[in-house]
């Protein structure tokens, strides 16, 4: 569907990209369809038609509903056992554990079920381990500990489905063990009463693309519906399941999972939930990162997940999953303000790694060999809790993969970053499988893996013939996709709302890209830390602002101030300025060249 020939004769901008229209002829006759029979606007039906939707698909993507997309939880291999085993231990009043991830997905997906859990009367212990002490995934010490509390039925959520050693010691310490998770497995699982996982190799749910914290939910609604034919919720108030898809929205968006499918309704309808503000600790945590306008796939990305990260990456892992399950609002404020805070000594321990990161990975560039190439850094500074951080980074800068790693002593632990058409998560499976790591998982955008320092570069050359030839075809393919032209007198809130009905937009559902062809930059200047805002004038008169995020020491930021004064394309994102209650369309400058 994708056009061959340049956009606007657009063969290298100034990031060094070829522009290319998002719809060939065919594709364009597509949108024209979906205009007439929906009755759509043209950009709207260009958007559409740039993401495969269809006439017949048309009315079910602009309204994403459980009702429609969610299939029977059923259908996911040992859900039915799962189900079996946590009615079980609810009925009978035992001692259960949750063991999640330090991330936001680990988070939410702790919290949904510790909430369900609490609201069936039980009093469940929840884990989240610590990244440096302890890693990624349960482990025995812990598993020990809960075992001494009493705990008989452990539960691992967006962990678990690469543990063997820690689920075979839970079994000897007679624990029965469920695990709910999304990351690719072997074909050798551990031992469990019940392994819910989409991604498993004998899954035929085709849900493979949900997060943990949907996986929750889909368990979550099963589990309700088995009580509820035991009888187990008359005379008690059930879970409004329907409530906690603000947790499965925000989960969704933060671990970057394709927004396609039940995924958009997850989002859509949680996003409609945060509308109402009734949980105390998104609640705060809105307030302290000062958003504004309602919640949007936007401040999920880029304002809360980073906060509920921070705990795991600088400080307390398991300040996320408190705050969200959390009712009570002085605590809230408490809690998200303490999120506010490392999250901000998280940008200062990023920024200085990031620094050293770059000067290590443009040497692997100039040395490689070729386009295949992919990128492998580590530092003894580094703190663990920053390096996915870092790995996104030199990817945005280099579109290559690549793995940060943070080494303390002979050992490394970090995490990987991809781009479309790689892998990472399969790659990562085989290097454990060959020996090269001491543990790893992931998906195909990105993996965390630990390994002895003495096998870095034998882990990179891995690499580099693994999926070296995935990424010189993906590097090549690389494109900056246009949706449409306008001029700044068309860039008007209204059309940024028209557009936002395609959404929610994300992973495997991308922003439109909006080109202002030939417009006069008028004015570049930098605000904040490295970011510019650019003003540009159209042939009419009409002008639109722009801000370059993260762009003032870039080739992007070095070509805007070169062209001062000169007609210039701008390719970006639309968005609303809603600073200071007002509603000002802008644009979100991706790239640009000369005119």
């Amino acid at each position: 569907m994708i056009s061959g020939l340049p956009f606007l004769n657009v063969d290298r901008s100034f990031l060094g990209a070829a522009w290319r229209a998002r719809l060939d002829p065919a594709g364009q006759t597509h949108a024209l369809a979906l205009a007439q029979h929906h009755g759509l606007t043209d950009l709207l039906a260009r958007v559409l038609a740039g993401r495969g939707v269809t006439v017949e698909t048309c009315q079910g993507h602009l309204q994403p509903t459980l009702r429609a997309l969610m299939p029977d939880p059923d259908t996911i291999v040992d859900m039915p056992v799962a189900v079996d085993r946590l009615a079980r231990a609810v009925t009978t009043g035992e001692t259960v554990a949750i063991f999640g991830d330090y991330d936001v997905d680990g988070a939410t997906s702790a919290a949904l079920l510790g909430s369900f859990l609490r609201r069936a009367g039980l009093h469940p212990l929840i884990h989240i381990p610590d990244r440096i002490t302890e890693g990624y995934g349960p482990n025995e010490a812990v598993i020990g500990r809960l075992a001494a509390q009493g705990v008989t039925l452990l539960v691992t959520v967006d962990c678990g489905t690469g543990s063997p050693g820690p689920l075979a010691a839970a079994k000897a310490l007679g624990l029965d063990t469920v695990v709910i998770d999304h990351h690719r497995a072997a074909s050798a699982l551990p031992p469990a009463v019940a392994i819910v996982n989409a991604n498993r190799q004998d899954d035929l749910s085709g849900l493979g693309h949900l997060c943990a914290a949907g996986m929750v939910f889909m368990v979550l609604v099963a589990l309700s519906r088995r009580l509820r034919q035991q009888g187990f919720w008359a005379g008690r108030p059930a879970p409004d399941l329907l409530a906690d898809l603000d947790l499965v929205a925000l989960g969704t968006v933060a671990d970057v999972v394709p927004l396609t499918g039940l995924n958009r309704a997850f989002v859509t309808q949680g996003l409609a939930v945060m509308r109402d503000r009734a949980r105390p600790g998104l609640r705060a945590l809105f307030d302290v990162a000062r958003a504004d306008g309602p919640p949007a796939v936007t401040h999920l990305g880029f304002l809360i997940g980073p906060r509920i990260n921070a705990g795991g990456r600088i400080g307390d892992a398991a300040l996320g999953a408190r705050l969200l399950m959390t009712e009570d609002p002085v605590e809230a404020s408490r809690i998200a303000e303490q999120l506010d805070r490392l999250n901000r000594e998280r940008r200062v321990v990023e920024g200085v790694a990031v620094d050293e990161a770059e000067v290590e990975a443009l040497a692997a560039v100039s040395e490689a060999a070729s386009d295949g190439r992919t990128i492998v850094c580590s530092g003894e500074s580094w703190h663990p809790g920053v390096v996915g951080l870092v790995a996104s980074r030199l990817r945005e800068r280099f579109n290559r993969p690549v793995f940060a790693l943070a080494i303390e002593g002979s050992r490394a632990t970090g995490s990987g970053r991809s781009i479309p058409g790689v892998d990472l998560g399969r790659v990562v499976q085989e290097a454990v499988e060959a020996g090269l790591l001491i543990k790893g998982g992931g998906h195909a955008m990105a993996a965390g893996v630990t390994l002895d320092v003495e096998r870095i570069a034998a882990f990179r050359a891995f690499l580099d013939d693994s999926i070296g030839s995935a990424v010189a075809r993906s590097r090549a393919e690389a494109a900056l996709h246009i949706d449409a032209i306008l001029t700044a007198r068309a860039l008007t809130a209204e059309l940024v709302g028209t557009l936002d009905g395609a959404g929610p937009y994300g992973a495997g559902n991308p922003e439109p890209v909006i080109v202002f062809a030939t417009h006069r930059l008028k004015a570049v200047q930098p605000v904040g830390t490295d970011h510019l805002r650019l003003t540009a004038e159209a042939a009419d008169g009409s002008r639109l602002t722009a801000v370059a995020f993260r762009a003032g020491s870039t080739a992007l930021g070095d070509g805007l101030r070169a062209a001062l004064g000169r007609p210039v394309h701008l390719a970006g994102t639309l968005s609303v300025n809603r600073h200071g209650g007002g509603g000002r369309a802008e644009l979100r400058l991706i790239d640009a060249a000369l005119a």
